[in-house]
């Protein structure tokens, strides 16, 4: 096994431990973190691996919230229903947009006049 196959398996192995945090990962591994995302650019391996970790973390910090759900965390719940409900319609929705009377569509008119009792500034 060449020392670079070495490598990525320690770094692999680092990212295991460390839940996916590359900074902590490529110190464990003894390895510069630009190098990781060299081999996650050029080796469709190495990057599989990686994707492979990432998911599980994903999967983990997923089971950890149901958790919370379960233990009435309403939150949780919320979070939950905004990112995963969204095609039951729990989603915020910001209006941005004015309406009139007869309910059309305007745009809201900006009008800027000077203070009163403001001097304008001379400059020296």
């Amino acid at each position: 096994m060449s020392q670079n196959a070495t490598h990525k398996k320690a770094m692999i192995a680092a990212l295991e431990k460390c839940m996916g945090i590359v900074i902590t990962a490529a110190k464990r591994a003894k390895i510069d973190r630009k190098t990781h995302y060299r081999w996650l650019q050029q080796d469709p391996e190495y990057k599989k691996a990686v994707d492979n970790i990432s998911e599980l973390v994903l999967d983990m910090a997923e089971s950890q919230l149901h958790k919370q759900i379960k233990a009435n965390n309403v939150t949780a719940t919320i979070f939950f229903l905004k990112t995963k409900g969204k095609k039951r319609g729990y989603i915020e929705k910001v209006e941005t947009g004015f309406t009139n009377a007869e309910g059309k569509d305007v745009l809201p008119q900006i009008v800027l006049q000077p203070a009163p009792n403001c001097e304008p500034i001379k400059e020296s």
